[in-house]
């Protein structure tokens, strides 16, 4: 049931045909994990938070530097050298009391990884490198949830929603012939500009809160790549 506080805090998206008191309460109820608070994570758990996911876990062992700032605009200068995850969850309590975050000051480990992921409906994969993603995309595989994959290189950026329904998983795209798109991101060492970040970040958040409403069509068995400086979309059909 919503508050009265609720009704009016989500109004603007309550009177959404799509949504309605009743897609609201579903947002209330899910419950997400977000690993990695980063570049993608940011724009993530501000959206997700927002909207009025009732529990949100933040997954992220390091520590804010002075070269996150750029596109990580959780956070400030005041905050580096803080944990991401419970800076994070420090800063959104403030957007959304409503909302139970859990900070997770770890790394995601095969030791730990499948006792977090049977905790929470959605996981959304927001890390910096390709071996996290496997290790959530095998947890998700195993859990039967279904992963928000996430990816940015320089100007493009790359969507789409693995093991939901029973679609394919995140290491069947690695084995396919799309596989080379994916393993050469590596936004450390070749750069990102920051807007981007935003840009895919809002769209896994997206991804997320259609699954929990259940309305509109998910990106499962699709790659959605956008490349931001040519202003190029292109849909990949990876589901065959």
């Amino acid at each position: 049931m919503l508050t009265k506080n609720e009704l009016i805090r989500y109004n603007r998206q309550i009177i959404l045909g799509e949504i309605g008191t009743e897609g609201q309460e579903k947002l209330k109820k899910a419950s997400v994990l977000v690993v990695g608070a980063g570049g993608l994570g940011c724009p993530v758990l501000q959206y997700l938070t927002a909207i009025g996911i009732g529990k949100i876990g933040i997954v992220d062992s390091d520590i804010i530097d002075e070269s996150n700032l750029q596109r990580q605009i959780l956070y400030n200068v005041e905050d580096i050298g803080k944990p991401k995850a419970e800076t994070a969850k420090n800063k959104l309590i403030k957007l959304n009391p409503n909302t139970d975050f859990v900070a997770y000051n770890y790394r995601l480990d095969v030791s730990n990884i499948n006792e977090l992921v049977k905790e929470y409906d959605i996981i959304v994969g927001c890390p910096d490198n390709f071996n996290t993603r496997l290790l959530i995309d095998d947890a998700c595989k195993i859990m039967n949830k279904p992963f928000i994959f996430g990816a940015v290189s320089q100007f493009t950026g790359q969507v789409s929603v693995f093991n939901y329904k029973n679609s394919l998983s995140y290491r069947d795209l690695f084995f396919s012939e799309i596989s080379e798109i994916e393993e050469n991101n590596d936004p450390l060492s070749k750069g990102i500009i920051g807007a981007l970040t935003g840009i895919i970040g809002s769209m896994q958040a997206n991804e997320v809160i259609k699954i929990i409403i259940d309305k509109g069509k998910i990106l499962s068995g699709i790659l959605f790549v956008f490349d931001i400086l040519k202003m190029e979309t292109n849909f990949y059909n990876i589901d065959n």
